[in-house]
């Protein structure tokens, strides 16, 4: 029995064109499943493995950021 992986999602980063794909791996041997994050530049791969924890905050400080970023913008755009 192998690793279940689950795709989440995957998609390109319009600045440096990188391939982000989320997963979600549970592994054979038990317990927590983990979001792993694969990053691809070209031939070469960056893997995370993230605990639910660390995912949690890291979309919280992440989904914070993108609506200040947002909201400068817009302002930007109005004035």
């Amino acid at each position: 029995m192998d690793n279940k992986i689950t795709s989440l999602d995957k998609f390109r980063v319009p600045v440096g064109n990188q391939e982000i794909e989320l997963q979600q791996v549970e592994f054979e041997a038990g317990g927590m499943a983990v979001l792993r994050l694969r990053i691809r530049e070209h031939r070469r791969f960056t893997i995370f493995d993230i605990d639910p924890v660390t995912a949690g905050h890291w979309a919280e400080v992440m989904a914070t950021w993108s609506k200040q970023q947002l909201s400068a913008v817009q302002a930007d755009e109005q004035s």
